[in-house]
């Protein structure tokens, strides 16, 4: 076991070790004593407590989070170790039936905190990895990543992309790295979720081109779609729109402020056999749209929208928001209706959540019961030591 530091030494005040002990895995700027010159978001440290002792090793922020730990071990940061903690990811979607599996061959294989490696998201598409950085450091090993996959046979890999660059931008960082095949070439492929095929645009699409953490949420929605007049509010691809289809919903209409995702969420609509003419994707804005929807118009409402308190400061205006949403889609649905009603907002906790739809219910006037409330799916997990992980809340209301 190594006893002698193997990266730049961060030394934190005394007393503040104690959450890292717990393997809480992000360490803010203020319980920092001293660390050397010169470090820069990306390097790798070994952080110790205020006696020297080390607490494991992380990659450096340029954020409030000073450092993230990768491990809570003195560990060497190479092709090695992202192979272990990548195995031991892939080891839970086995367990979770996802890997292999004839009916859903997308799905998310590395998810950040909630795997040991924070700032990193893999996505499987078929045989396509798609790989976002979100972390400088993150950004400097993409080379022992993609070493790493290509390790692990059983995860049939043939192409793995490299979608981190609006992360980088968004941090400044423009030029640590660019996107693009990282190991082999575009498969022209379809992917399956439950059954149903999607076409998915990793290359120039939101996030890694497709909702994964919505899957368990969409085969909800499919059981309970039978015979209902379906409004898919935020419809981005349409995997709402088919699922509730697959479930026989009498028709969907998705709506969605842009064009682009309404021309895919036409193309899935026909790629699993169901007519764009009498199931419309409608380009709008959907506080313009909802105004005109008519009073009993759809026997059920789903509102996924983008995430409208990314940061604290946000959070009022994201707040009204999601209650202006709410209480209009409440009043707008049809008697004995169903209402899925999410947020991804990272500032709005499932409490907070639930106390604005609550307050958008009083607003509508009339009686809802919450039937199910919902979150992320397996293949997202939380990290026990790091409940900010829990990003995704919703609900499935009945109006009365």
């Amino acid at each position: 076991m190594n006893t002698e530091p193997l990266y730049p030494v961060i030394r934190l005040h005394k007393g503040k070790e104690d959450a890292v002990r717990r393997f809480h895995p992000w360490i803010f700027s203020g319980a920092i004593e001293n660390g050397p010159k010169g470090l820069q978001a990306g390097d790798t440290v070994t952080v110790t407590d205020h006696e020297g002792a080390i607490l494991g090793t992380g990659f450096c922020e340029s954020d409030s989070i000073a450092v993230k730990m990768l491990s809570f071990e003195n560990r060497k940061i190479d092709e090695w170790f992202f192979l272990e903690k990548i195995t031991k990811a892939m080891e839970v979607r086995k367990a979770m039936g996802l890997v292999g599996n004839l009916h859903t061959n997308c799905y998310r294989l590395v998810h950040s905190e909630g795997d040991g490696l924070p700032g990193l998201i893999i996505d499987i598409y078929n045989h396509t990895a798609v790989l976002q950085a979100q972390t400088e450091g993150m950004a400097l090993h993409l080379k022992e990543i993609v070493r790493a996959l290509k390790l692990l046979p059983d995860l049939g890999v043939q192409a793995i992309y490299n979608k981190s660059a609006e992360a980088m931008q968004r941090m400044g960082k423009d030029d640590v790295v660019e996107d693009g095949y990282l190991f082999g070439q575009r498969l022209d492929e379809t992917v399956l979720e439950n059954d149903s095929q999607f076409l998915v645009d990793w290359e120039n699409g939101q996030k890694t081109g497709f909702f994964l953490d919505q899957r368990d949420n969409r085969e909800l929605v499919r059981q309970l779609a039978e015979g209902k007049t379906v409004l898919n509010a935020f419809g981005y691809t349409g995997g709402f729109s088919v699922t509730a289809l697959k479930g026989g919903a009498k028709t969907v209409i998705t709506v969605d402020a842009s064009r682009k995702a309404m021309e895919a969420a036409e193309n899935n609509l026909t790629l699993n056999g169901f007519s764009k003419e009498t199931n419309p994707c409608v380009v709008d804005d959907m506080k313009d749209y909802i105004n005109k929807v008519e009073k009993g118009a759809f026997d059920m409402i789903i509102l996924d929208p983008p995430a409208f308190a990314k940061r604290h400061q946000d959070r009022h205006r994201g707040l009204q928001g999601y209650r202006y949403l709410n209480a209009e889609a409440i009043k707008k649905i049809a008697k004995g209706g169903i209402l899925f009603t999410f947020s991804c907002s990272q500032a709005v906790d499932k409490a907070t959540f639930q106390g604005i739809v609550t307050a958008a219910a009083i607003e509508a006037g009339r009686q809802v019961k919450i039937l199910y409330q919902l979150s992320q799916p397996s293949d997202h997990p939380i990290n026990i030591f790091h409940p900010e992980g829990s990003y995704l809340k919703g609900l499935a209301l009945f109006v009365e």
